[in-house]
């Protein structure tokens, strides 16, 4: 799960916390626990940061999520990462495998 989602969840939960059983509200208290002790920041140059955080607002997307996928694209893009097999309409699937 992306920090962005958990993030989502324990916002709802906190929006709807009479509903919330004392065992979720655990589990969720010890992965926020976690998340926080892993967090790992990136110092960026102030330049380069206002330019992601500007790009992020005309993208309508978080700055981190911008962040993730120009390194993502950047990995494949230089045979980092493998590129993701994508079908088109044109591609056939046999079924075996």
């Amino acid at each position: 799960m992306s920090r962005h989602l958990f993030v989502h969840e324990l916002e709802s939960t906190a929006d709807h916390i009479a509903d919330a059983s004392r065992a979720d509200l655990q589990v969720l208290l010890r992965r926020a626990a976690l998340v926080l002790r892993n967090v790992g920041g990136i110092s960026l140059d102030p330049r380069t940061d206002e330019a992601l955080t500007g790009l992020a607002a005309e993208m309508g997307t978080a700055k981190p999520d911008l962040v993730e996928t120009i390194v993502g694209e950047w990995l494949v893009a230089n045979a980092y990462l493998p590129v993701p097999r994508q079908l088109d309409e044109e591609s056939t699937v046999d079924g075996n495998g």
